[in-house]
């Protein structure tokens, strides 16, 4: 039967639909010792990390990954590896089985690097993060209070049943000698090799996003110093803006402008970090929600650990958020304040000036009469005199009336005539400028 012929395809379509398979859960088989490490990256060390996970199965003789590739997920023989490229940094997971004498003797357990080439793991790309041991292993076959306190400093240590009761993790969220956070998971026998994968895969990820959400905190802190001493220089504006005089105006404005520019200059430096944490801060949450913890008797819950501990940095980062965002808009409204002062100002002195210049038009125009009616005057007198010349020598050809009665007659009939021309011209002139 042939196939139907199908629409056009969206360019991404098989990208978006494969996104939901990303990243997938590993299946695991406890005992396994593991090693996760998160190297914190800009794009050009994320591009170095891809070379670096290419270097390590080149030498393996593995098949390579493509430019587009973020996730790695391969048996090296001594060890797995994978390798998740983010947005912020680079994960690397190592894993490999665990010797039952390991565990009879309750030395302390080996770790998943010990197979890793030291030299390769020493040059990871980027800036250590987090690194963490987990060890999993089977609950019925250790003696769990003793290896936890071999393990684990009992200051800060927390505890739960995880995954309806079907294993148990520790953890003293402390960095031990060896440069390392740790973890241990004792799994019973209902949690099947798939569940182990996925919890394993949320306990990891509850330690990457807890130290990426803190990564806020150093901007928070860093930015209340900034923000407090634009609160007071801002304070000590709008109190020299109630004093303040005309002349004073413009220098207020311009030191007004330079505390908008410095309060937006630092939410722009601060803006992205901070809704990085807050995202990192629910994945967090979301993550504790999976694990379904379940008290263990005497000791608290990671939930309970994260809520105390994690609680007042994801606050401070919250309320640097907020008095950034306050700060912003008290600046934009003492500048509407002030500028529409000046604005205020600005048009009173405009109509001040109208007002004079109406006066000196108005002058003006009395001056222009004055000069019209002297201007009638003297054309008047100029034309009568020609009137007169053309009279004395019209008697010679019979003109009836003397030269000075021609011109008396003349004098209003000239004048008159001078005076409605330059009426019409003004009129016109008038016009032509409304």
């Amino acid at each position: 039967m042939p196939l139907p012929l199908l629409p056009a395809q969206h360019p991404q379509r098989v990208l978006l639909h494969n996104e939901i398979h990303a990243r997938p859960a590993e299946i695991m088989q406890a005992p396994l010792a593991i090693t996760h490490i998160v190297m914190l990256t800009d794009a050009a060390q994320r591009d170095a990390s891809r070379e670096h996970v290419i270097a390590l199965l080149r030498n393996h003789h593995q098949p390579l990954p493509d430019a587009a590739t973020t996730h790695v997920l391969i048996d090296l023989g001594a060890f797995r590896l994978r390798w998740e490229q983010h947005t912020e940094f680079v994960a690397w997971t190592f894993s490999t089985p665990m010797a039952q004498a390991t565990l009879a003797d309750l030395r302390e357990p080996d770790t998943a690097i010990a197979a890793v080439p030291h030299g390769w793991l020493a040059a990871l790309p980027g800036q250590c993060l987090s690194s963490l041991h987990l060890w999993v292993l089977n609950e019925d076959r250790v003696q769990a209070p003793q290896l936890v306190c071999q393990l684990l400093q009992d200051e800060t240590l927390a505890g739960s049943r995880v995954a309806g009761d079907a294993g148990k993790i520790y953890t003293d969220f402390a960095i031990h000698a060896d440069g390392f956070s740790r973890m241990l998971l004792l799994a019973g026998e209902a949690l099947s090799p798939r569940r182990l994968g996925r919890l394993v895969q949320r306990l990891l990820e509850i330690e990457t996003y807890r130290m990426a959400a803190l990564l806020g905190l150093p901007a928070a802190r860093k930015a209340a110093s900034v923000l407090a001493t634009a609160e007071r220089e801002l304070a000590e504006l709008a109190h020299s803006i109630r004093s303040a005089d005309r002349d004073n105006e413009p220098a207020l404005l311009d030191r007004l402008t330079r505390l908008a520019g410095q309060v937006e200059s630092e939410y722009a430096a601060t803006h992205s970090r901070f809704s990085a944490s807050s995202a990192y801060f629910e994945l967090v949450d979301k993550r504790i929600h999976e694990i379904q913890e379940t008290r263990l008797d005497g000791m608290q819950t990671i939930r309970e650990f994260m809520d105390r501990r994690l609680t007042p940095a994801r606050s401070t980062c919250e309320w640097a958020t907020r008095r950034q965002n306050a700060l912003s808009e008290r600046v934009s409204r003492v500048s509407s304040l002030l500028r529409t002062r000046v604005e205020i100002e600005q048009q009173q002195s405009s109509q001040q000036l109208l007002g004079t210049m109406n006066h000196r038009q108005g002058m003006q125009l009395k001056l222009q009469s004055t000069v019209e009616g002297l201007s009638v005057a003297a054309i008047t007198y100029y034309i009568t005199g020609l009137i007169s010349y053309l009279a004395k020598g019209g008697q010679k050809l019979g003109w009836p009336w003397s030269p000075e009665s021609t011109a008396a007659v003349a004098i209003p009939v000239v004048a008159l005539s001078v005076w409605w021309s330059l009426r019409r011209l003004h009129h016109k002139l008038f016009r032509g400028r409304h």
